[in-house]
């Protein structure tokens, strides 16, 4: 057979080109119980009679849980040419998993494996993975190379050579990219005094005020004024908090293309500015304009906590409000916890870093933990490593949306390490984290001592702060 009477596929394969899968002779499914059984017959076939990696089965306890997920390639006749199981690596699931047992039938349409192993990738995103092992035979490490797997090492299972894989998604790295122009848009501009870049709001000089501003999405705006309204005040009250200022007055700027929207959104930030106790002060409106909403809010404090203070060494503490659910419509991005709280536990949990004076505070916003874990980091001159099994979530959240949502409430604190966890009656939850290290960049560290990374060095690219002195370690309450 020449050229001109290859398929595509057929061509590609002869030539030393990327196999493809031919869609028109093959689908992947999530596989029924007729499709499990047909992908154990040809596991066996395979691996224990052609290969003798198994003396008698190659079943294992993965083919019992029911966390374990098996896909199928189908061919036309309905047929089973293909299959891939992956399961968590960790109970309860916190976002390892790995992949195994991958077979294609002799004769299997070209490009069948590769279409499962991509099918895997996809699946295991969609749960919420953000790493994806595989233990695979050596002589398939550059069939996995080429589909964005890293070698880890060799090892040996079952009498042969074999290599572990892994795969990242790219959730975590693109959960800060839209930070990295700040620097450039910033250019020229020193905001704030020494000792305070990047930080959620700014010190006035010369005096014990610190303001915050903050916009909302003019597409939030649009889509749930009422929400939108009610973040505006929120978003700053979490700003104050993490300085460790009292609120005093807010100050509001919107626009509307109709008196309704308007009506809406200025009802959730009066209803949010009740429930914490700060008095809408003045503002700006404009109705026949596009949709907009910025916040500007005033607090005090004589000694406010700089987001950039943390230091080689400190843990990493966060304090999270686990109760509500996520915001219909922000399903795994804004968790909506504030609404249903009494303004005394609001107010309890916003005076946990007034009460608590640590090196370094942020609140984590909508760079999700890990973002914020690494503009801490960045500005305090370090790295970091966040433990994924010691992160506070709700049972209703992934792993991965957890990192990168919106929370509601959570503070993120660098403390002393042989400092006692903050306790008292605060609702919200708090647990070490991680700690901060001389590494540039975030990484996730895993039960089995593995390190991934989340997040590189620079976030905004504004650099460390200046040092200046170092809060007392003593809680003031």
């Amino acid at each position: 057979m020449g050229p001109a009477t290859m398929s595509a596929p057929e061509f590609l394969a002869a030539y030393g080109g990327p196999a493809v899968a031919d869609r028109r002779r093959i689908r992947i499914e999530l596989a029924d119980p007729w499709h499990v059984r047909q992908h154990r017959a040809l596991r066996h076939r395979v691996f224990v009679e052609q290969q003798g990696l198994f003396e008698r089965s190659d079943l294992d306890d993965l083919d019992l849980p029911a966390r374990t997920i098996v896909l199928v390639a189908v061919d036309a006749e309905g047929g089973v040419v293909g299959g891939v199981r992956l399961a968590p690596c960790a109970d309860p699931d916190i976002g390892w998993w790995a992949g195994s047992r991958l077979v294609t039938a002799p004769g299997a349409p070209v490009g069948t494996g590769m279409a499962l192993v991509r099918a895997a990738c996809a699946r295991a995103e969609s749960e919420g993975v953000l790493r994806f092992d595989a233990t695979v035979q050596a002589d398939k490490e550059r069939f996995f190379a080429r589909l964005g797997w890293t070698r880890i090492r060799e090892v040996e299972r079952h009498g042969a050579p074999h290599v572990e894989m892994r795969w990242l998604p790219g959730r975590l790295a693109a959960q800060t990219a839209s930070k990295l122009p700040i620097a450039a848009v910033l250019d020229g501009l020193t905001p704030g005094p020494a000792g305070f870049v990047g930080d959620d709001g700014a010190p006035v000089p010369g005096t014990d005020v610190v303001a915050v501003c903050d916009a909302i999405l003019p597409s939030m705006v649009e889509r749930d004024p009422w929400w939108a309204g009610w973040c505006s005040v929120l978003v700053n009250a979490n700003d104050l908090s993490a300085m460790g200022a009292s609120p005093v007055g807010l100050l509001d700027a919107v626009a509307a293309p109709t008196e309704s929207l308007a009506t809406r959104a200025l009802a959730g930030m009066k209803a949010a500015a009740e429930r914490w106790g700060v008095p809408i002060l003045g503002g700006h409106t404009t109705i026949g304009a596009p949709a907009s909403l910025a916040v500007t809010m005033l607090g005090r404090t004589p000694t406010p906590v700089p987001g950039g203070g943390g230091h080689v060494g400190d843990r990493l503490v966060v304090a999270a409000d686990l109760a509500g659910a996520w915001r219909p419509g922000y399903g795994g991005r804004q968790w909506d916890s504030t609404t249903t709280r009494t303004a005394a536990e609001i107010r309890t949990m916003h005076d946990l870093v007034e009460r608590r004076r640590p090196h370094a505070a942020k609140d984590v916003s909508m760079a999700g933990l890990v973002g914020t874990v690494g503009m801490l980091a960045e500005s305090s001159g370090t790295g970091a490593e966040i433990d994924v099994a010691a992160l506070p979530r709700p049972s209703t959240a992934t792993v991965a949306d957890w990192l990168t949502c919106f929370p509601g409430f959570a503070m993120l604190t660098a403390e002393a390490p042989d400092r006692p966890l903050l306790a008292g009656p605060s609702p919200a939850t708090v647990a070490a984290v991680g700690s901060l290290t001389t590494e540039p960049g975030v990484r996730l560290r895993w039960p089995d001592g593995e390190q991934t990374p989340a997040v590189g060095a620079t976030v905004v690219g504004l650099g460390p702060a200046t040092p200046t002195t170092t809060p007392s370690d003593q809680e003031t309450v």
